[in-house]
């Protein structure tokens, strides 16, 4: 069991190695992330993360849900930081900052193998997702509907930014996520033994009525550009979210969020 480190100076070596977890290049070298707010690290908890470093603030261990994480930090062997407020403030977020955070290891997963994915999982490709908010968001909603697991093609946002992590609520310590190449990206598509579903202008299969072929494979493109073309024509479904009003497209967030709750609708009962 270790045990707990008080620090209240602003220059401490450890304050400023998790404050410069704030910058990507940062987060990349080290391969390291900051969870801010308790109910981010229960999910860690439970979901069997454990913190290389947990910080708290001095005197909120005496609260309930604070003082079992810091006993539980303690037990598993993470370095515990209690911290004064202003030492608090210099890492915490500045709007709505919390009592306690933990910085966490970045878990990349391998590709998944064409051959051995279940035929009633669903899986999730983004290619180039620029906006972190809404991967966050995209990730809790494929927590919510039980995606196997996200693929990020190409140049995306980070995912381990603090956007991104408030935005997934949690989600990001329950949803697998994957790296992969653009190069990499039309063999992997070829090979998948299911439907590969996109969203496209150009389709004309209204995506509530079409009967999709399991294991699925969701590709959503970026904000703006959308999808590649070279992706497109390699999807066996390309689908359309019909529309009344006068704009052609949806938040990618959200329209992820409909695809998604429209393929997985068989397998999500009350």
């Amino acid at each position: 069991m270790s045990e707990v480190k008080a620090i209240t100076s602003l220059t401490n070596e450890r304050i400023k190695a998790i404050r410069a977890l704030e910058m990507r290049k940062v987060r990349k070298e080290m391969g390291l992330f900051v969870a801010e707010g308790a109910s981010l690290l229960i999910t860690a908890r439970d979901r069997g993360f454990v913190p290389k470093t947990f910080v708290y603030l001095a005197g909120a261990h005496r609260r309930g849900l604070v003082k079992g994480l810091v006993a539980w930090a303690l037990q598993q062997g993470a370095e515990v930081l209690e911290v004064s407020e202003a030492v608090l403030a210099k890492i915490a977020s500045k709007d709505n900052p919390q009592t306690v955070l933990g910085v966490f290891g970045q878990a990349f997963a391998p590709p998944p193998v064409a051959a051995e994915v279940a035929p009633a999982s669903t899986w999730l490709a983004l290619e180039e997702v620029r906006d972190p908010g809404n991967l966050g968001t995209i990730i809790r909603t494929s927590d919510a509907v039980g995606v196997s697991g996200i693929i990020l093609v190409g140049n995306c946002c980070d995912p381990y930014s603090n956007e991104c992590i408030r935005a997934t609520m949690g989600s990001i310590f329950a949803v697998p996520l994957v790296r992969m190449e653009r190069d990499a990206f039309p063999a992997f598509l070829k090979a998948w033994p299911g439907d590969v579903v996109a969203t496209h202008l150009g389709a004309n299969e209204d995506f509530r009525v079409v009967r999709y072929r399991g294991p699925e494979l969701v590709v959503m493109g970026s904000e703006g550009p959308g999808l590649s073309e070279d992706v497109a024509r390699l999807a066996t479904r390309r689908v359309k979210i019909p529309m009344s009003g006068t704009l052609d497209s949806l938040n990618l967030a959200i329209a992820t969020a409909l695809v998604l709750y429209q393929v997985r609708g068989a397998h999500l009962k009350l």
